[in-house]
């Protein structure tokens, strides 16, 4: 019982620390136009719960994560079960789809960042793979979670004014479903390969603490 509450009591202070970190962020890092955000290693706590208790452990603690990102965006959940979030296509449908792919499986995805923390001996290394592994898998949910709602923004993104030449010529070599998937694949990897990045630099530094990196369970 004992560890079970040293258990709950350690993973909450790690989800307000990943909280905090994102809150502080918001201050001083401007959003993306269409949402998404680098923050200043948001997400490294919940990797973090995952290497230290275990996967299981780490996708229940990604999944209370999730959902206090769901209370956070709150005012984006709000808005997208309103007529015009998502032009003329199916409102209720969409909204649903955008909560699950960008908020419950992005986040949840988290707690598989413990992965290899019994495959790899060396605990920094062991930490930036399992980050770099977790926060891609958040990567493709908001990928396609953006193929599927928002791809016919995909030409004006393109062609925008100040945008790359090869924008265009995207726009005239890509059918349209390829080119709907470009766009969420670039346009979400502006804030998320940076994210992924940063985040494995500080992983593998943290490495280098062994109180840190003590593997609980």
């Amino acid at each position: 019982m004992a560890n079970k509450t040293k258990r709950l009591t350690e993973s909450a202070m790690l989800l307000a620390m990943a909280i905090v970190l994102e809150l502080v962020s918001k201050m001083f890092i401007p959003e993306m136009p269409f949402g998404g955000q680098i923050t200043l290693v948001s997400m490294l706590p919940v990797v973090l719960i995952s290497y230290r208790h275990g996967v299981k452990w780490g996708l229940v603690s990604g999944f209370a994560y999730a959902l206090i990102e769901m209370v956070i965006g709150a005012k984006t959940v709000a808005a997208a079960f309103q007529p015009g979030y998502f032009g003329d296509a199916a409102m209720i449908g969409n909204a649903l789809i955008m909560c699950l792919l960008d908020y419950l499986v992005a986040f949840t995805v988290l707690g598989i960042g413990g992965c290899f923390r019994n495959r790899i001996k060396n605990p920094g290394v062991s930490l930036m793979c399992g980050s770099i592994v977790a926060l891609s898998a958040r990567f493709a949910a908001h990928v396609l979670s953006g193929f599927i709602l928002f791809s016919g923004w995909a030409e004006w993104f393109f062609t925008q004014e100040g945008f790359p030449a090869w924008g265009a010529s995207l726009v005239a070599s890509l059918s349209p479903t390829m080119l709907g998937f470009v766009y969420s694949l670039v346009y979400n990897a502006m804030y998320m390969v940076p994210e992924i990045i940063l985040t494995a630099i500080v992983a593998l530094l943290l490495g280098k603490v062994p109180k840190i990196v003590t593997k609980v369970s």
